[in-house]
């Protein structure tokens, strides 16, 4: 199944512009593939404004966000991928969403994993999960 945070995070980018708020998101600078501007981040982290009167050219896409952006003056594009995004919320109010870290995924692992053609073990009924759902409440 494909990763929920490329939808959440275009989600909530549209719900907190709706609400005349200055989304932020909150950025793993350390992640491999990112394009930011060297110098503007603190402790592996930086925090990108991406409202549409800050940036150029955004896109939203399920494997990155890119754009370009101005820092000191200078002109930048920016490239996350949608895994070194660490949280978006607005400005204004601090509501939004926070993510889990996603480790790199590595190079030579295989994307698609073909089903077992002999179905559900025990009778058809699909093994039950264990442990407790990994839901949160977010304020």
């Amino acid at each position: 199944m494909n990763s929920s945070r490329p939808y959440l995070v275009r989600a909530l980018y549209e719900w907190i512009v709706d609400n005349d708020c200055t989304p932020h998101i909150l950025v793993n600078a350390e992640y491999p593939a990112v394009q930011v501007p060297q110098g503007f981040a603190s402790d592996g982290q930086i925090v990108l404004n991406i409202s549409p009167n800050a940036v150029r050219g955004l896109q939203m896409e399920n494997d990155a966000v890119s754009f370009e952006g101005r820092f000191g003056g200078v002109a930048h594009s920016l490239y996350v991928p949608t895994a070194a995004i660490l949280g978006i919320y607005a400005r204004e109010n601090g509501q939004g969403m926070v993510f889990e870290l996603e480790p790199p995924i590595a190079d030579d692992e295989e994307d698609d994993v073909e089903p077992d053609d002999d179905g559900p073990p025990d009778g058809g009924q699909p093994p039950r999960p264990s442990g407790r759902p990994s839901l949160k409440v977010v304020k």
